[in-house]
């Protein structure tokens, strides 16, 4: 699409074949914007996104600055980002999905370049969606080093073997722990200071499956081989150590299901998506 021509505010459907090309464009629109606006980042918002082909170029020159060191040079972890995101459609897509995730369920994310620069949540995710992959073509001292690096820098800590879907959302991030063996499904948020830890020294499959549309409050600990049933939410703070039926809510420590066991109040919206952190409140008193 030429510079300066319309770019509709509303995006394409969901995984169409519009979509990654709409997106990159309102954030080259959106970065044009701002270097106009604000002298000062035009030279930054120039390297990042405007020199740039194609978001996964973008991504994975913003990546290897954010990640590099002294001996792991950004040269060597662009070409891995690119080579990476470039020959992996599911990726690509799953990128996508994150970024819209977090400009239309945070309040905060006035844009998607806002979120493709400055959200460390969104960074480390796809850095780890790459150590991921690298884990699963078993080269697994540079993915552990990438999850080293990822650590770090934006201090999201994810073992490269933990699945993770798309439409992902670490709102904040900061102190977010996911095991070895976590599962997270599509469509999940979740805020900072989270664990998805096991329960002691034992090995095997150990850590928490987190099913699709999942709100997680934050400060929460969910630990052990447990299951997060589909569209259910957790509250902030709580510990939650059995498995948590599909569109129920789970507080306190230990997590009780609000409305007791035998009939808990079901959710009649995605929390995932609604981000609605407290519709469980009903007689809260000062």
């Amino acid at each position: 699409m030429p510079a300066g021509e319309f770019v509709s505010p509303i995006p394409p459907p969901p995984d169409s074949a519009e979509e990654e090309s709409w997106l990159w464009t309102r954030i080259k629109d959106e970065a044009r914007r701002d270097a106009e606006s604000e002298p000062a980042l035009a030279s930054y918002l120039y390297s990042t996104i405007l020199s740039h082909s194609s978001l996964e170029r973008s991504l994975s020159f913003h990546l290897g600055n954010k990640l590099c060191s002294s001996t792991l040079l950004s040269t060597l972890l662009y070409d891995l980002f690119l080579d990476t995101f470039s020959n992996d459609d599911a990726l690509r897509s799953a990128t996508v999905a994150d970024l819209r995730a977090a400009r239309f369920r945070d309040p905060a994310c006035g844009s998607f370049s806002h979120c493709l620069l400055n959200y460390k949540g969104f960074l480390a995710c796809q850095a780890h969606r790459v150590a991921h992959k690298l884990w699963t073509q078993s080269r697994r001292s540079l993915a552990l080093a990438l999850q080293s690096r990822i650590s770090d820098v934006f201090a999201v800590d994810i073992h490269p073997a933990a699945k993770i879907g798309k439409g992902i959302l670490f709102d904040h991030a900061t102190g977010v722990v996911v095991g070895e063996t976590a599962v997270i499904g599509n469509n999940v948020s979740i805020l900072h200071q989270v664990t998805l830890g096991g329960t002691g020294k034992a090995g095997g499959d150990r850590h928490p499956k987190i099913g699709d549309g999942v709100l997680i409050g934050a400060g929460a600990t969910i630990l052990g081989n447990v299951k997060i049933g589909e569209g259910a939410k957790i509250g902030a703070g709580s510990v939650v150590l059995i498995n948590v039926p599909p569109r129920t809510t789970a507080v306190g420590n230990p997590a009780r299901l609000v409305k007791g066991k035998a009939t808990p109040t079901e959710l009649d919206e995605v929390p995932g998506v609604s981000m609605d952190h407290t519709s469980y409140i009903f007689d809260y008193v000062i």
